[in-house]
């Protein structure tokens, strides 16, 4: 199970860093320029130093102004390198454009039912197919969410003039939820079984071929 993720939040005490991802203590302090004599704080002005990573993000009038991507969470580790490439891609453009991160957002969508061994075309045929296969409620509900935010008529990739910021940020959160559940879990429960001594393997095995006789 992923961990929760805590945005970068204005004088939080803790949150996942926008330079390492670690959920980690940040260290607040003001900004200060040189006057005709001693120094003077720059108003509104804040730095957070990351206790883990010891980054600094910058922080005006209440809001993260570097890094500019610090709001979305790092790309689940096990999604293929071309979809944390989109990710990436989105996250960078994310507060120039919203709705061009969020074009990225579902071609990656369409490129991880793929990876889900569907042929990523419809996202509703996609959606029925998994369910066959036994797709958790949730993630069928958020792969709903893309579609139905999405517009039926418009197609991964393109721009949606109704997509907005919250959208996309919704997007990268489901992106790795889904990920999370359909292959980091079972990832996890395969090492765990292969990790069995191999007698046990076998014997597990047997049981099931006279169970399937």
């Amino acid at each position: 199970m992923a961990e929760k993720y805590y945005p970068p939040k204005f004088t939080a005490d803790s949150f996942h860093c926008p330079f390492c991802g670690v959920y980690s203590k940040q260290i607040w302090s003001e900004a200060y320029q040189r006057a005709p004599i001693g120094f003077t704080m720059i108003k509104n002005l804040l730095f957070a130093d990351c206790s883990h990573c010891n980054a600094k993000s910058i922080w005006l009038d209440e809001q993260m102004l570097f890094p500019s991507t610090g709001g979305v969470e790092l790309p689940n580790q096990d999604l293929p390198a071309d979809i944390v490439e989109d990710y990436t891609e989105a996250k960078n453009i994310l507060n120039n454009s919203p709705r061009g991160a969020a074009a990225l957002l579902r071609l990656a969508i369409q490129k991880l039912c793929k990876e889900l061994k569907e042929k990523g075309d419809n996202i509703n045929d996609d959606i029925a197919a998994l369910v066959k296969k036994g797709l958790p409620l949730k993630i069928q509900q958020a792969l709903d969410y893309v579609r139905v935010v999405g517009n039926n008529a418009v197609h991964p990739g393109q721009i949606d003039l109704k997509d907005n910021l919250d959208t996309a940020l919704n997007l990268f959160c489901l992106i790795n939820i889904i990920a999370d559940v359909m292959i980091s879990q079972p990832k996890h429960v395969d090492t765990l079984y292969n990790s069995l001594p191999a007698e046990q393997l076998k014997a597990i095995e047997k049981r099931d071929n006279k169970t399937g006789t």
